[in-house]
């Protein structure tokens, strides 16, 4: 049993452990009557704040998301210290944000994600998904399956969404992969904090710049794509600025790539661990599928926190909270309280209800992208399910080293 005087959040040390130390980490935070304050890392950049304290119940979880009013995004949503100027905003975009600016750039962008323009984005997943998968049929029968599928289809369909055409492909990938990187050196110098921020700053500016250079010829000659929809919006007189746009890309490239990617990489791994839900799926594809994406998102959660600040002193449950504390959402132990979900630790692809929140809580933050992300991952195990029905890994994946994703950087399978 992990003690709660031994577990520190912030250590990278954590992140290196087992997952089954990790989750009874936070297991043991979640019965641990109080919340229990962690030390900021030192990033160098930033003086050392004051800390932060780890919300790791289902409850506390849903509440502060759906109370924008007492605990906000826009201190900073997807960093612990608080990061200099509008850095939040530049790599955060509207989950940095809170009304009622939010709510201005959420309206701009829901409108161009018109019925029309959701339903090209859904005919497109089916034929890039046939694509990606008869590329793996013709293939070799072996490979690593994050560079060959997961990391493919969001992708293209993001930069597709955009109007980016494929000479571009590598650079947002590249890009983004460093943006998510952690602490993990394979995408940046870790353990140098500045660095790893002059890295983090060069692959923000790199696809801002793609994103803005696009958006003036899109502001000059429309096309049908989303770039176009979103430079050329205009509500109440207001419309995106090039560094709204900007920011916008990084999120949309950062969350409907990564999280997307890594949720159909730890498909697949799960469906291999557990033959039997597999067997499951397949047997009702069509009338499962839909409870098996849920239960996939709820037992990995890609992202794992995001930080809110209270605005004032307040009671968050029965946890007394004070003015500028900061609080981070730990949505994969949320995702496993024991007071919601009946045996959490199980994959079930069957279970019901499950009112996880591997999109992120009640309130004007829940993913944006969770309808197309739901549709990329059905689609693309359905092809692979169907065409390549042996297809499955053939050893551990191979890990990000990161506190704010659950990502899988390579992951051998066969067929």
């Amino acid at each position: 049993m992990v003690k709660v005087d031994d577990i520190n959040l912030t250590d990278w040390d954590f992140w290196r452990q087992p997952h089954e130390y990790r989750h009874a980490a936070f297991k043991a935070l979640r019965w641990h009557p109080e919340l229990v304050l962690f030390e900021e890392p030192d990033v160098v950049i930033v003086p050392q704040g004051p800390g932060y304290y780890a919300l790791t119940r289902h409850a506390d979880v849903v509440e502060a998301s759906r109370r924008p009013q007492d605990f906000c995004s826009g201190k900073g949503a997807i960093s612990i210290p608080d990061m200099p100027g509008d850095m939040h905003e530049y790599f955060g975009s509207m989950i940095s944000m809170d009304d009622p600016r939010h709510a201005k750039i959420r309206r701009i962008v829901s409108r161009a994600f018109s019925p029309r323009m959701i339903q090209r984005f859904e005919d497109q997943v089916e034929t890039v998904a046939a694509a990606i998968v008869a590329d793996v049929e013709a293939g070799r029968g072996t490979g690593d399956f994050v560079k060959d599928v997961a990391c493919r289809l969001p992708l293209k369909i993001i930069c597709d969404m955009m109007g980016i055409g494929e000479d571009a492909y590598q650079a947002v990938l590249d890009a983004s992969n460093v943006i998510l990187a952690g602490n993990d050196e394979e995408y940046v110098p870790a353990g140098d904090a500045e660095q790893m921020a002059v890295a983090l700053i060069g692959a923000g500016e790199t696809l801002k710049g793609i994103v803005e250079e696009l958006g003036r010829k899109r502001r000059a000659e429309p096309t049908d794509d989303l770039t176009s929809a979103l430079v050329n919006a205009n509500i109440d007189g207001e419309s995106l600025t090039d560094q709204e746009l900007g920011s916008f890309f990084i999120l949309l490239v950062v969350a409907g790539n990564e999280t997307t990617r890594n949720a159909i990489a730890h498909g697949l791994d799960l469906f291999t661990r557990f033959p039997e839900q597999r067997a499951l799926l397949t047997e009702d594809f069509e009338g499962r599928i839909a409870g098996a994406i849920e239960e996939i998102v709820r037992y990995v959660s890609p992202v794992i926190w995001m930080r809110r600040t209270a605005t004032r002193d307040c009671m968050l449950n029965e946890h007394e909270i004070k003015e500028g504390d900061k609080l981070l959402l730990y949505y994969g132990s949320a995702n496993r309280d024991e007071t919601v979900f009946t045996d959490p630790d199980a994959f079930d692809i069957l279970r019901d209800p499950n009112p996880h929140v591997g999109f992120g809580g009640p309130g004007p933050h829940f993913c944006l992208g969770a309808h197309l992300a739901r549709r990329e991952i059905t689609t693309m195990f359905r092809e692979l399910f169907t065409r390549l029905p042996s297809i499955r890994t053939t050893g551990e994946p191979d890990r990000l080293e990161s506190s704010f994703v659950n990502g899988i950087k390579h992951l051998p399978y066969t067929f």
